[in-house]
C-alpha cells in the first residue's frame, strides 16, 4: 500500500471517531509543531484519554507506515477528511419503525431491528432510556457486545424495581447481570417529580437509545418482548443531524443536576 494512501485511510478513521473539532486540532498541531513535541503538544490539545490515544495512534502509524510523507500532507488529510466526515453527519436521514400488522403497501424497518442497529453502530457510548424493560434477550446481548468493544452504556429506567402494579417488570433483573455489570445505570426518583392532581407524580415515559450522538432510536415500545412482537408500535430511527445529540445532552444535563439517580447510591 503506497504512504499516500495509509494516510488518506487512517486519516478518515480518525476523523469518524473524533469530534470534529478535536480533529481538526490534531491536524492544526500537526502543521504547526515539530516531531519531537507533536506528542506532548496533542496530549495537551485532546484532554479525552480515549480520543488522544486514537490521535496518538495515528501520529504512529505515520511515521512508521508513510514517513516520507511531510507535516502538510497528513495535515491536509486530515483536515479533508474531518470536513467530509461533518458534512456526512451533518446530512440526517430519517426511517419509520414499526411493530404491528404489515399492509405490505409501505416498507417499515421492525422495532427490534432498529434498536440493535443503533446498539451494534455505537463506537463509544449508548444512552438507553426506557419505561419497562422484560424479557429482552437480543438487545442485551447487543448491549453486552458495545461494552466488549470499549464503549460505554447509560441506562436510565422508570424504577429500579418493580413497577407499582405491574410485578413482572422488575428492570434490573429483566437487563440481566452482564448488563447492569457494565452499565451506569439510572432512575428518576419519586421525590424528584413535581406532583400533579392528588398529589400524583409523573411517571418516566421515554422510549429511546441514542449512540455517539449520531443515531436516535424513538419509539412508543418499551423493551419488552411484546412491543417487539404483538403490539401495534410505532417510531424512527434517525442518523445524523442535531438531534440525536440534542436528546444525549437531555439526559446528560438531568444526570448532572441531579434529576436522575445512579443506582449505587441505593446498594
Amino acid at each position: 500500500m503506497s504512504s499516500h494512501r495509509v494516510i488518506v485511510e487512517a486519516a478518515t478513521a480518525l476523523a469518524s471517531s473524533l469530534p470534529t473539532s478535536t480533529a481538526e486540532s490534531v491536524a492544526a498541531a500537526i502543521l504547526t509543531t515539530g516531531t519531537a513535541s507533536l506528542k506532548a503538544e496533542i496530549g495537551r490539545r485532546v484532554p479525552h484519554h480515549h480520543h488522544r490515544d486514537l490521535a496518538l495512534a495515528f501520529v504512529d502509524r505515520w511515521h512508521k507506515e508513510a514517513a516520507d510523507l511531510d507535516a502538510h500532507v497528513v495535515a491536509v488529510a486530515l483536515q479533508t477528511a474531518a470536513v467530509s466526515e461533518q458534512k456526512h453527519r451533518d446530512s440526517q436521514s430519517v426511517e419509520l419503525v414499526w411493530t404491528g400488522p404489515d399492509t405490505g403497501d409501505i416498507p417499515f424497518r421492525r422495532t427490534e431491528q432498529a434498536i440493535i442497529q443503533v446498539f451494534d453502530s455505537a463506537q463509544e457510548r449508548i444512552t438507553l432510556v426506557s419505561f419497562a424493560v422484560y424479557r429482552i434477550p437480543n438487545i442485551a446481548r447487543a448491549l453486552v457486545r458495545a461494552a466488549q468493544r470499549g464503549v460505554r452504556l447509560k441506562v436510565i429506567v422508570e424504577t429500579p424495581h418493580k413497577i407499582e402494579g405491574e410485578g413482572e417488570y422488575d428492570t434490573i433483573r429483566a437487563l440481566g447481570p452482564e448488563v447492569e455489570a457494565c452499565s451506569s445505570v439510572y432512575f428518576w426518583p419519586k421525590e424528584k417529580r413535581t406532583p400533579g392532581d392528588n398529589n400524583s407524580v409523573g411517571i418516566l415515559h421515554v422510549k429511546c437509545a441514542v449512540a455517539d450522538g449520531e443515531w436516535l432510536f424513538l419509539s412508543s415500545a418499551n423493551l419488552t418482548q411484546q412491543a417487539f412482537t404483538i403490539n401495534m408500535e410505532l417510531g424512527m430511527l434517525v442518523r445524523g443531524g442535531t438531534i440525536p445529540a440534542r436528546v444525549e445532552q437531555q439526559f446528560e444535563r438531568l444526570i448532572q443536576r441531579g434529576e436522575l439517580t445512579p443506582l449505587r447510591e441505593l446498594m
